[in-house]
């Protein structure tokens, strides 16, 4: 076996360039919440595969879903030969989807094809144009999600041009003083000077923005999104692709906010690391394109499928919304206490269960943030033993993305290892902390 090093030579070689990687350590092993590398280190995983795995690496009951799948089919393609697994888990998603209205789902392979595919249904019912999204939202790749997307390096730079009728009004970052009302201020700005609520199709929002920095939606704004949406003839689309499947302390993060979404977008930790996504929506809405105006190749593929239907059992069974609470809690904790204790450099500890983010910033001011300091602590974190990522919209915050199955003890043992590196630059005199 190569090392981590000899890899990294053979990756920069053949791979390309734009799709990056956070660590240079390559997995060969992974159980639960660690991950062992090809230079035989153990790695606490702080992040669960991008927010994929919240039933742990290798689940012994998804595995052996799987392996029973494969020995009777790999792939035979939905729209050609349809399978019972694909219409069980539909009508499992439709029962606990938010709201009282009945449901339908559609499964596709990536986070961006369900939004694709939201965007698509939303434009087919209203007969409408525009799409609205937030500043501080990620929402894909593609060249629509690219455009639903408020940021541009890395994602948007040197891409364009990107698809039209698709705006942005600002997200309530109360933290960085953008209040609920300036935002809706804002919202209101895009139906005045952009394009009319009558002309749009739907607004788009994260309950928990992703790559835009945990930030949490307040209820009051979601509320006030549906009864304008309710007003507009809009339809209000909840992306839960990183925020869905417990991790959030609920199925899904939109049921804090007491809101039904006409349509919810859903990815990452529904089949416990198999690539699948899909939509879920109300009935009426979703039956409007016409047959095979909605697919896909490897859509709702049978071995995800199967390993879908273990993810609800298993969330369930083991009451894996709770346990995400009480993971937030024991990561928060530690954060907390450091910043009432002289860590000046932390400015916020928030989220919503094991779904968990802390900002760094100067002297605990939230006007300078500190991009450098948390790339530092990412990469010395990773030295130690405890895979960590970065996000936000200043590049200045720390996200916490554990399996819902670890430990007490796995969490305990990875919130020891950043406090120290946190303890250890405050005695170094660094910069930051003076």
């Amino acid at each position: 076996m190569t090392s981590n090093a000899q890899q990294w030579i053979r990756r920069e070689s053949a791979v390309a360039r734009g799709v990056a990687s956070m660590h240079q350590r390559f997995a060969v092993n992974a159980n639960n919440a660690e991950v062992f590398d090809a230079d035989g280190n153990r790695l606490i995983d702080f992040a669960a595969g991008l927010a994929v795995c919240n039933t742990g690496h290798s689940h012994s009951r998804i595995v052996e879903a799987v392996k029973t799948q494969l020995d009777r089919f790999s792939h035979a393609c939905f729209q050609v030969t349809p399978y019972e697994s694909y219409i069980e888990l539909a009508e499992r998603l439709n029962e606990i989807a938010p709201g009282k209205d009945q449901k339908k789902s559609l499964f596709v392979t990536t986070g961006a094809e369900a939004i694709e595919n939201a965007v698509k249904i939303a434009r087919a019912y209203t007969g409408r144009r525009g799409v609205v999204t937030f500043t501080g939202g990620y929402h894909g790749r593609t060249m629509m999600t690219l455009a639903m997307t408020k940021k541009v390096y890395p994602y948007k730079a040197g891409f364009g041009p990107l698809p039209s009728e698709i705006h942005h009004a600002a997200f309530p970052f109360e933290y960085h003083g953008i209040t609920q009302d300036a935002a809706w201020k804002s919202l209101m700005e895009v139906f005045f000077s952009d394009i009319e609520a009558t002309e749009t199709a739907a607004i788009v929002i994260e309950p928990v923005l992703g790559e835009g920095g945990f930030y949490v939606t307040p209820t009051p704004f979601m509320q006030k999104l549906r009864s304008f949406c309710d007003e507009n003839g809009i339809l209000l689309v909840i992306d839960e692709i990183q925020t869905g499947f417990g991790r959030t302390g609920k199925m899904f993060a939109i049921e804090h906010m007491g809101v039904e979404p006409d349509l919810m977008t859903i990815a990452k930790a529904m089949a416990g690391g198999f690539p699948i996504s899909g939509v879920i929506g109300k009935a009426e809405i979703m039956d409007t394109p016409a047959p095979g105006g909605l697919g896909g190749t490897y859509g709702g593929s049978p071995l995800a499928c199967v390993a879908g239907l273990e993810v609800l059992k298993i969330i369930e069974e083991e009451n894996l919304c709770k346990r995400a609470i009480e993971i937030g809690d024991q990561i928060k904790r530690p954060l907390i206490e450091g910043q009432q204790n002289g860590m000046t450099c932390i400015g916020e500890v928030r989220g919503l269960g094991a779904m968990v983010a802390v900002e760094f910033v100067k002297n605990g001011n939230v006007d300078i943030p500190l991009p450098e300091l948390t790339r530092d602590i990412v990469a010395d974190a990773a030295k130690e033993g405890l895979l960590l990522l970065s996000c936000g919209i200043r590049g200045n915050v720390v996200r916490f993305l554990p399996a819902l199955t670890a430990s007490d003890e796995i969490i305990q043992e990875g919130m020891d290892i950043l406090m120290k590196i946190l303890r250890r630059k405050a005695e170094e005199g660094a910069k930051e902390f003076s």
